[in-house]
């Protein structure tokens, strides 16, 4: 099969995190698409990931639901949508903890609500076959649980294990997309990737969160006793594994995007405290009258917290299917792409590291 090219691009959550970024990858990437970008601007999405974009005439911003399906058909009929690149998502794992509904609301039914809508205008209505259309769906690598320190990575066949109201619903939205594929022939593809992160990620995350605190030297929180691992995936990374996926990807398949770089808690929260004594040190104080340079860094401000509830100790990919698939690898270490990160916060740092 011949790859597949997008024109119309409906992109759900295109004002969040991951999807302001493949947004901007994609309009630098692809000068023939047109991104109708559909976020409810709740706390995570934000209007202000939207400025200065690559090309702005093939960019159009609706505010709205997923889970509103007149007007999701509206947008499908008006635009002309072929693809649908389906990030929104609740996706906070303490959030989900406190309050689980809002994410069965929009991770389950608003991921079916898409679905539904393309199949009836894809098929009832312009009746195109599964070469002209396509329906990306972007999920978790915590839809399967949590590692042992000996345990493989999670693989595209590693069975579902949620231990959150977050990864249970995500889980759900994922068995909906297959469902869709199984049932009706919707030409579907799904990717489930490691922890982002990157530019214009939301300041409650960990990353973001570690970098604001060495900001205002305050304590770094630290869940347990910082040994829990995660796989780092930089976002654009993230994107360019997408755009492989939607373009060559086999309809009804999985992919696992990661970044192959696991690395405790406690480590990143060393490794961002060392670049941040290099790029953004902490002032001088004065003693008797006299500038003396800190003794300690911000490694000093660390501080271990009591740990959450259901906290998965370890997320590792194994991306070898895209890699041999799809000829994609990251292009990122954490090395690098820490750095990168921690510089664009420190540009930004007025209106891009609130918690608000």
């Amino acid at each position: 099969m011949s790859d597949y090219n997008p024109n119309n691009i409906l992109v759900t959550g295109g004002a969040g995190f991951i999807g302001c970024n493949y947004v901007r990858y994609m309009l630098e990437t692809d000068a023939n698409v047109h991104i109708i970008n559909l976020d409810a601007l709740t706390y995570a999405g934000s209007l202000e990931n939207l400025k200065d974009l690559p090309d702005e005439n093939r960019h159009t911003f609706v505010q709205g639901d997923i889970s509103d399906r007149a007007l999701i058909d509206k947008l499908m009929r008006q635009y002309e949508i072929d693809t649908v690149v389906h990030f929104a998502a609740e996706s906070h794992v303490d959030n989900s903890i406190s309050g689980p509904e809002i994410f069965v609301k929009t991770n389950v039914m608003g991921t079916f609500t898409l679905l539904d809508a393309a199949r009836q205008y894809w098929f009832a209505e312009k009746k195109w076959g599964k070469e002209d259309c396509r329906f990306h769906h972007i999920s978790t690598d915590e839809v399967y649980g949590t590692l042992e320190a000996t345990d493989p990575a999670f693989s595209e066949t590693t069975p579902y294990a949620p231990n959150s109201p977050y990864s249970a619903s995500k889980a759900g939205s994922d068995h909906l997309v297959r469902a869709y594929f199984h049932t009706y022939g919707l030409p579907v593809t799904t990717t489930n990737c490691s922890n982002n992160y990157g530019s214009y990620q939301h300041g409650e995350k960990f990353i973001p969160t570690v970098i604001r605190k060495c900001l205002e030297q305050e304590a770094i929180p630290v869940y347990g006793d910082g040994t829990n691992i995660r796989d780092w995936l930089y976002v654009t990374d993230h994107c360019s594994g997408i755009d492989a996926v939607v373009r060559k990807g086999e309809l009804g398949e999985v992919y696992n995007i990661g970044g192959i770089n696991e690395w405790k808690n406690i480590d990143i929260c060393r490794l961002i405290c060392k670049l941040m004594d290099e790029l953004h040190p902490i002032a001088p104080q004065k003693v008797n009258g006299e500038a003396r340079e800190a003794t300690l860094g911000y490694e000093k401000l660390i501080t271990f917290v009591t740990d959450r509830p259901g906290h998965d100790w370890r997320y590792a990919i194994d991306a070898t299917k895209m890699n041999d698939k799809l000829n994609w690898q990251p292009a990122e270490t954490f090395e690098t792409g820490i750095r990168k990160t921690v510089a664009w916060y420190l540009e930004n740092q007025s209106d891009r590291l609130s918690n608000g």
